[in-house]
């Protein structure tokens, strides 16, 4: 009997440990996709998934999906800290009728403190219509870029974003966050280039060196943003270049070192509820609205070093002047 027993022990430790190895081994820190691959497969180097998504859930928190050639990786939700490398391949999302990136962090652990996602290297772009006809072919279909709606921490380097109905980058928050954006083109979307918010806390929001394009509104900063700006382009959207928008609540947004050109009305704005923009060595030009428009409720900050002209209104009669350090 005793035999039996230790038998039976030894059995069950041996299917333990297999299955324990069998897990270590489902999650790598590295991952690997490839537009080859396949997502049966362990996501390793040799053996490399199809997708985003099925690269995902193989991959430790705080681990890394790399690239290993030129894909189409498709859409992903991003569900605890990760970095998504591009490397130096075309590494494309292409969105049609969906968000191309979701970071939803919802679940606080000991396991993932920091709730950090890295999208580096990456075009995420929404897809024509499959069936059109006339003035409805080529209209983009996806809905939003990247959606950053739960998380601490989000830093977008190095991508290119384009062709959305909505947003190309929302951050729509319920706690405080902070999100980094570099050396990141954003451009042909319906509704905001950037846009940022939260009912908790605040939206804390980085920009540097990148561009906000041909879309409705270049950056919108709205409820409790958060937003410093600078070296970048907001250039040819249908409204403003840079809103600072108070209809939902007070944003405050810094834009320095930039260049603001070209809108359908309002180079930078901003309005109502406290809402306060700044700028400082700006060159703001060629807007079909006011350079700098300071509406009711709103606060234009300017440090008497930006460059304001040939606008359908040029001054900033009703800036308040702040000194230069």
């Amino acid at each position: 009997m005793n035999k039996f027993r230790l038998t039976i022990n030894v059995l069950a430790l041996a299917i333990f440990t297999f299955a324990f190895a069998s897990m270590a081994q489902a999650q790598a820190t590295r991952t690997w996709v490839s537009g080859v691959g396949d997502d049966v497969n362990p996501c390793s180097r040799t053996a490399p998934c199809k997708t985003f998504a099925g690269a995902i859930s193989k991959t430790q928190i705080a681990g890394e999906i790399d690239a290993l050639d030129d894909g189409g990786f498709g859409a992903v939700t991003v569900t605890k800290s990760i970095t998504i490398e591009g490397g130096g391949h075309i590494a494309s999302v292409l969105a049609s009728g969906t968000t191309g990136i979701n970071v939803n962090i919802t679940t606080t652990t000991t396991a993932d403190p920091k709730q950090s996602v890295i999208l580096r290297r990456l075009t995420i772009t929404g897809t024509g219509t499959s069936t059109c006809s006339g003035v409805t072919c080529g209209l983009p279909t996806g809905i939003r870029g990247i959606n950053f709606t739960a998380g601490k921490q989000l830093s977008v380097e190095s991508c290119y974003i384009s062709a959305f109905t909505n947003e190309g980058i929302r951050i729509l928050q319920t706690a405080q966050s902070q999100t980094f954006i570099t050396d990141t083109v954003v451009e042909n979307c319906g509704a905001n280039g950037l846009s940022a918010s939260t009912t908790s806390g605040q939206a804390w929001v980085a920009v540097r060196n990148s561009s906000f394009l041909t879309s409705g509104v270049g950056l919108r900063g709205l409820n409790n943003a958060r937003i410093y700006i600078d070296s970048s382009t907001f250039s040819n959207n249908i409204g403003q270049g840079v809103f600072s928008d108070g209809t939902s609540g007070a944003a405050v947004v810094d834009v320095a070192n930039s260049s603001i050109f070209n809108n359908g009305t309002a180079g930078v704005q901003a309005q109502t509820g406290g809402t306060i923009a700044r700028i400082s060595n700006c060159d703001i030009h060629n807007n079909q609205g006011t350079g700098a428009l300071v509406s009711a409720g709103g606060e234009i900050d300017t440090f008497q070093n930006n460059r304001i002209f040939n606008n359908g209104t040029d001054g900033c009669t009703s800036c308040t002047p702040k000194g230069v350090n």
